[in-house]
């Protein structure tokens, strides 16, 4: 009974060995893509259903910019949930709160303002990153304290909102103020993919408007192949005397056998192009795809 004890144990022990080695040569080829770059990037990646995780500075608090809509979405779907808002309740808007020179496709499309239900302005905000819609919906919801009560409240650390986009385009050092790491966005997806912290259809929706984002077509889906399903929320920021605040994605890949990884890069104040600082993202999940495909 003690040799059979020994020999799975001894067995247990080697398959973690194996696993731990295979992890370090993705880790190591994540090193690789960021050696050299001028850049302060942080990166995670975990498989879904093995909770199989790693990290390159993941912990490292870097701005979020439009990534903040995704918890901004969140906060309202709870909304939704708890009966305060409907999803299909029309929203009013005016001309006079929409900022004239941003990316706002809603103000193309109403310039003067208008009305829409809950639904279209979540697809504004996840899906086209609409800076417009989301200050509008940030402001009905009570403000970023309320986003950031509902991320404490589902437990998610090292995340921080308080300021909306006009803020931050009035003054471009505040986006620091809104910050989160790596680690901390996977929770975040893990935690929505995995764990009750909305109604199955509130879950339904966000996750059909994460996987119809059509921001950061170079980053994470890019080098992955024609057809792979991508739940995911990019944040951009200006280029300032030569440096790029932000350039990030984060999402959930699905694998070609239906399983699940998912993947953060924030890639913060970097002296490189954008072409690169969004290559840095495509290598990276192109990487982890690859090896969580094998």
């Amino acid at each position: 009974m003690n040799k059979l004890k020994y020999i799975v144990f001894a067995v247990a022990v080697c398959g973690f060995g194996i696993k731990s080695f295979a992890q370090q040569d993705l880790k190591t080829s994540i090193q690789t893509i960021l050696k050299d770059k001028k850049a302060n990037v942080g990166v995670a990646v975990w498989h879904l259903e093995k909770q199989d995780t790693l990290s390159v500075n993941g912990h490292r608090h870097l701005p979020m910019q439009s990534v903040f809509k995704l918890p901004i979405g969140l906060a309202v779907l709870d909304l939704v949930d708890k009966g305060k808002f409907k999803i299909d309740q029309k929203i009013k808007f005016t001309k006079a709160e929409m900022m004239p020179v941003t990316h706002s496709p809603m103000r193309d499309a109403y310039p003067e303002g208008g009305a829409l239900t809950v639904r279209e302005m979540l697809k504004y905000v996840v899906a086209n990153s609409d800076n417009n819609t989301c200050d509008i919906l940030l402001d009905r919801i009570g403000g970023p304290e309320v986003v950031q009560k509902y991320m404490d409240k589902i437990g998610i650390k090292d995340f921080q909102i308080v300021s909306n986009e006009r803020i931050m385009h009035e003054t471009p050092s505040f986006q620091y103020q809104n910050y989160w790491n790596a680690n901390s966005a996977n929770d975040l997806l893990n935690k929505l993919y995995t764990k009750p912290i909305l109604k199955e259809a509130s879950k339904k929706e966000i996750i059909k408007i994460l996987e119809e984002t059509n921001t950061g077509l170079n980053r994470l889906k890019a080098e992955l192949p024609v057809g792979t399903i991508v739940a995911h929320k990019t944040g951009s920021s200006a280029t300032e005397n030569g440096k790029t605040a932000a350039t990030n994605d984060i999402g959930v890949i699905t694998l070609p056998n239906k399983e699940h990884m998912i993947v953060s890069v924030f890639v913060s104040d970097s002296y490189e192009n954008d072409a690169t600082n969004e290559k840095i993202i495509a290598d990276i999940a192109k990487a982890s795809f690859d090896y969580y495909s094998k």
